[in-house]
């Protein structure tokens, strides 16, 4: 029987033990991911306090593409680019990263799924991030980090399922999809920053927020049971593809694997060829078939 916790260590580690491995010579590689919509001062507050060694990444500019027609809001960034600004980060073949916001985690997955999806396969999420290094009484540095010596990763992308927006469409028919934005985002009654309100026709409205109690991830349990009711084949989307990754973060602690729309609605509503849908979630489970016995929530 798998322990509660197995799939949990995969995905997040807690601030004793980052503390302790950051003291030994195999210490992992730390990025702070401080982003929000609205709030353009990451770098700032960066440099008002974070985890010592820790190095700045940029959201809009290091973990995702330039914005063009067509495509979402946060496209996945050039593969070469990315290789480049990871190397710079410190990031080798053997060595462990570590990902963090003061958000819980909502813009660190987004490192998280990029740095998965391009095969490195030592990466977790700092649950409580910066709030919890702080409650834990540890120090925080102050000002521009030390470069650090320059690393030797090869990424190879693809090591993560993704989707396209057809693909999506299909499969919020036959196993599902998962709409991670607020919920009255979803229902189509406020739409702050996308061209048109709504949902993706199909989809299941599970908002990212609550994953988290606090700044915290929710216990293995309660999210496996958040989850219990996915059948088949998930998918995740949200508005640019930043919180969808956070979504899927949770699913894997809970056992569930899951594909990124990286797209999402900001793509999908831009179309005017593609349907939206309004309204409350779908009533009784979302349709598709059963999700094999080994993958299901339990």
């Amino acid at each position: 029987m798998l322990r509660a916790d197995d799939h949990r260590d995969d995905v997040l580690i807690e601030v004793a033990e980052l503390h302790r491995r950051l003291a030994t010579a195999d210490a992992p590689v730390v990025l702070d991911v401080r982003w929000a919509l609205g709030d353009p001062n990451g770098a700032e507050h960066y440099r008002e306090g974070h985890i010592p060694g820790a190095v700045y990444v940029d959201l809009d500019t290091e973990l995702a593409g330039p914005h063009a027609p067509g495509t979402g809001r946060h496209p996945l960034p050039d593969l070469a680019k990315f290789q480049a600004d990871v190397r710079r980060w410190g990031v080798t073949r053997r060595g462990g990263v570590v990902v963090y916001d003061n958000s819980g985690g909502l813009a660190a997955a987004r490192a998280w799924w990029l740095l998965r999806w391009t095969g490195v396969t030592d990466v977790r999420i700092l649950d409580g991030g910066l709030a919890a290094w702080a409650e834990a009484g540890h120090f925080q540095a102050t000002g521009e980090a030390r470069p650090r010596p320059a690393g030797d990763i090869v990424l190879e992308p693809g090591q993560l399922p993704t989707l396209t927006a057809d693909e999506a469409a299909e499969l919020a028919r036959t196993g599902s999809l998962v709409d991670a934005r607020a919920g009255e985002r979803y229902r189509g009654e406020i739409e702050p920053i996308d061209p048109r309100a709504g949902h993706i026709p199909g989809a299941v409205s599970l908002p990212t927020a609550a994953n988290l109690d606090g700044q915290r991830f929710l216990a293995t349990a309660a999210l496996r049971e958040r989850f219990a009711g996915l059948r088949g084949p998930v998918g995740v989307y949200c508005g640019s593809g930043v919180t969808a990754a956070h979504e899927i973060a949770a699913l894997a602690i809970a056992g569930v694997d899951a594909a990124l729309y990286p797209g999402s609605w900001s793509e999908w509503s831009s179309d005017p060829e593609r349907p939206a849908e309004t309204g409350a979630d779908p009533s009784g489970p979302p349709r598709g078939t059963a999700m094999p016995a080994d993958r299901q929530p339990h």
